[in-house]
């Protein structure tokens, strides 16, 4: 089988690659390298494309058609909740033309199996503290999350009026690392961004500790960016079955872990004695959000493998691996 990957050389992208690899499947990569590295991705062909821009759904079917593509999984997108609020028309334009190119292609080739990144903040700000897929109804809160949504619908009209085979992750806060090098390189989640901040000797900030929840803090459902890996792979064979019930499937562990509770297992892990700063709310960060995995469980036998000790270790290792992150904790001074 061979796979076209879009946004491969990120952070996410680049450990599923590296599963299909280690599943011995065949990969073509898509990606604009605004986030990502050619170098994570091994020996498989790169083709250097924004799949947003005009044009794109061209680009997509030539190497579709060049590279005899079996299925597609779709990553390519821009994902900061912020940002989104910020720049709300140009999120629309990113990743709803994104994922309108990759289908066009699809039906331009015959390429008929789509494995959609999209996201738990489709959900908003949902009325139970562990979210089935089927809650409705579905309000995202920012732009960002309306962008995923649209992309399941898209997927899902797609599969009704062409035969593609579809079928959307709805995946929580993703972190940690498999192989060192894979590391998160974008400081735009969590962990990263803590570390990237007792890297230059500043103290680590939490948005917001007044929201509705035990200690304060925003509380989430992490998952180890290998255990979504191996999530991925699932979905491509479930596509392979006729008896296909459901198109979407959240990814997740079912457990919740504040903002602080990560902060404090990194304090722990890491064995830096930092004191973190509390900073105001970010725009369009619900309170909480756990998804509930029974139904990738018992449709597809994926199970979460990793809890956040190892998401939090896996992530150190992969930091004080890389020369430019290293912090030497011997030197290390107490922030104040």
């Amino acid at each position: 089988m061979t796979v076209l990957v879009t946004g491969g050389c990120g952070y996410i992208g680049a450990h599923v690659i590296y599963a299909l690899h280690q599943a011995g499947e065949k990969v073509v990569v898509v990606d604009d390298l605004s986030y990502g590295k050619k170098t994570r991705i091994g020996d498989a062909p790169l083709i250097v494309q924004d799949v947003s821009a005009p044009g794109a759904d061209k680009v997509l079917a030539d190497a579709m058609k060049k590279y005899a593509v079996d299925a597609v999984i779709h990553f390519a997108a821009r994902k900061q909740v912020g940002e989104s609020v910020e720049k709300p028309l140009w999120y629309y334009r990113q990743n709803i033309n994104g994922m309108l190119n990759i289908l066009q292609a699809m039906t331009d080739t015959g390429v008929n199996k789509l494995v959609f990144s999209s996201s738990a903040a489709t959900y908003g700000e949902p009325p139970v503290d562990v979210v089935p897929e089927d809650v409705i109804p579905m309000v995202p809160i920012n732009p960002y999350g309306q962008t995923k949504l649209f992309g399941e619908w898209m997927g899902n009209a797609a599969a009704q009026t062409f035969g593609i085979r579809f079928c959307a992750l709805r995946y929580f806060n993703v972190a940690g690392c498999g192989p060192v090098e894979l590391e998160d390189p974008a400081t735009l989640n969590l962990i990263p961004m803590v570390l990237r901040n007792l890297k230059l000797g500043k103290a680590p900030a939490i948005f917001g500790a007044d929201y509705p929840t035990p200690d304060g803090t925003c509380i989430r459902d992490y998952i180890h960016v290998s255990d979504l890996a191996d999530a991925h792979i699932a979905a491509i064979h479930y596509l392979d079955r006729d008896d296909r019930p459901y198109s979407a499937f959240n990814v997740g562990t079912g457990e919740g872990t504040s903002v602080r509770q990560i902060v404090d297992e990194i304090k722990s892990v890491s064995g830096l004695p930092f004191t973190e700063k509390i900073e105001d709310r970010r725009a369009g960060d619900p309170p909480m959000l756990i998804g509930s995995p029974q139904r990738i469980n018992e449709v597809m036998d994926w199970h979460a493998k990793y809890g956040v000790k190892e998401i939090v270790e896996s992530a150190w290792a992969a930091w004080q691996a890389n020369p430019e992150h290293h912090i030497d904790v011997e030197s290390w001074k107490q922030i104040d």
